[in-house]
């Protein structure tokens, strides 16, 4: 998740206090959070399912600057330990690019405003939402094993013949949790998902 652009505040833009959106269970944020847009709650799912990021949250420190003080969306932390302040779009912000760069440098931070192009273009937003259903289920060590076994054996399988491999629980569930958990990667950009969606294994 790496590229610059604005920011907002709390105190002088209270027009901007979105009504809160009530979270959904997560991979790499909080348990229960609260988006103050639907924009900042779609961001959250790529978020999500984007290799780059470590971690994020909501609950955020003010930047603070001479005209008070602005919250953002999201405090993210990418794989490699940087540090980034961002916001949905849908905001009236405060300072150009280049001013909200600098005052989350302050903080040890980079700055990024979303265009809603980056949220709604193409397939990611919908497969993100379609996998990050199943973020709660567990699969069984014996599905796991025989999953990967597969795709060490054959390199990469269609979805659909992944399905048949999997015995103990539900195979969507299973292969969508292992997508979240990190052990298989699929093309989230070309397509919806479907049984022609080819699956590979993540090696650490």
């Amino acid at each position: 998740m790496a590229s610059h652009k604005h920011v907002n505040s709390a105190g002088s833009h209270s027009d901007e206090a979105v009504q809160a959106v009530s979270g959904r269970p997560t991979v790499k944020g909080p348990n229960r959070p609260v988006f103050r847009s639907k924009a900042a709650a779609d961001l959250s799912c790529l978020l999500d399912l984007d290799p780059l990021v470590m971690s994020w949250s909501c609950l955020v420190a003010p930047i603070t600057s001479q005209e008070g003080g602005y919250t953002p969306d999201f405090l993210m932390t990418e794989i490699d330990g940087a540090l980034w302040l961002l916001d949905a779009p849908g905001k009236k912000l405060p300072h150009d690019n280049n001013a909200m760069s600098e005052l989350a440098a302050k903080q040890g931070a980079r700055y990024r405003l979303f265009e809603r192009s980056e949220i709604y273009s193409g397939f990611r937003l919908q497969n993100a939402k379609d996998l990050l259903r199943y973020a709660s289920h567990g699969v069984p060590l014996g599905d796991r094993m025989r999953v990967l076994a597969a795709l060490d054996e054959h390199g990469s399988l269609p979805f659909g013949d992944c399905l048949g491999i999997v015995r103990e629980t539900q195979p969507v569930a299973a292969l969508a949790s292992m997508i979240l958990q990190g052990f298989l990667e699929v093309e989230l950009d070309e397509a919806l998902l479907g049984p022609e969606t080819m699956v590979r294994r993540i090696r650490g």
